[in-house]
């Protein structure tokens, strides 16, 4: 009965043994998925959301061109699905930047960590690149004459495009004021140098300023073509305008001198000191500022030569 009974134990332990030698292993953690997405901002102005969407609850560490986003170091997604979690991020600069974030799961047993795919915002910068103090402004058109397949697109001339075809010929039309005199117009009287400088051109086109149909502005051109003089480089024409004003050399100052006035009732005459401007000679002449502009139009709105259509 003994033997029996020792029979039994060491069968149980040995179905034991199996069982426990034999089980399947503890199932894995789950590798959840977080996606970034947001961030349109424009710099210098408010803080804009950018937006990490899991598939589990838990919290998010955003990041910015590499740095923890202050303030987004531990975001809690919403408790139900879709898991959101936002941070605010002001861009510190414009241009590409990129986006990071790194989801730590509320449940650690069944999921991992992860990072999100890194997302590029382009920050935006303002289109008119303008250097202080002179204010630059740019457009141009095509210039008149053209036929056949270079007439303007819409058969009217000096139509502000960003668009031309090889054998035309291109306008730059400038204006621009100067905020160190006053905010006055940047025209021929003071401004030392006005110039547009192209990718590919040796010699900088030089610009004139005048009379057009009763309005003055500054004007260059460049003529396309497929002649070796001409520009005939097809594809974005890259062009910086620069404007040098004169120096100043002398300054209206205020001044008092002593005048005889006459008084309307009694007809006596006294002298009283007045005021009024007079121009003076600086010693040392203030140097003319420098503005430049450079559009910062996507490559696919900027200035652009097109080959000729096929018929």
């Amino acid at each position: 009965m003994r033997k029996l009974i020792s029979g039994i134990v060491v069968s149980a332990l040995a179905l034991v043994g199996g069982a426990v030698i034999g089980s399947a292993p503890a199932s894995a953690a789950t590798t959840p998925t977080l996606v970034l997405s947001g961030g349109n901002a424009v710099f210098g102005l408010d803080p804009v959301n950018i937006v990490a969407t899991a598939s589990t609850a838990g919290t998010v560490k955003f990041s910015a061109a590499g740095a923890v986003v202050a303030g987004c170091e531990a975001v809690a997604t919403t408790a139900a699905a879709p898991f959101v979690a936002k941070c605010l991020w002001l861009p510190k600069a414009s241009g590409a930047t990129a986006l990071t974030a790194s989801l730590t799961p509320t449940d650690a047993v069944g999921f991992t960590s992860v990072d999100a795919v890194p997302f590029t915002a382009k920050v935006g910068a303002p289109v008119q690149g303008v250097i202080s103090p002179i204010n630059i402004f740019v457009d141009t058109v095509l210039a008149s004459g053209s036929t056949g397949a270079l007439a303007p697109r819409f058969g009217v001339g000096c139509t502000v495009s960003s668009e031309y075809i090889i054998g035309q010929t291109i306008v730059f039309r400038v204006y621009a004021n100067n905020s160190d005199l006053g905010g006055a117009v940047m025209d021929s009287s003071n401004t030392a140098k006005a110039f547009i400088e192209v990718a590919g051109v040796a010699t900088p086109i030089q610009l004139a300023y005048g009379n057009h149909s009763g309005v003055a502005f500054w004007t260059g051109i460049l003529k396309t073509g497929t002649d070796a003089a001409l520009y005939s480089t097809l594809g974005l024409i890259n062009f910086k305008v620069t404007m040098v004003a004169k120096d100043t050399t002398t300054a209206r100052v205020l001044a008092n001198k002593r005048a005889i006035v006459k008084d309307p009732v009694t007809g006596q005459s006294s002298y009283r000191y007045v005021s009024y401007y007079r121009t003076r000679a600086l010693l040392n002449p203030i140097v003319g500022a420098v503005g430049t502009w450079k559009s910062n139009f996507t490559a696919a709105s900027q200035l652009t030569l097109y080959a000729v259509p096929k018929a």
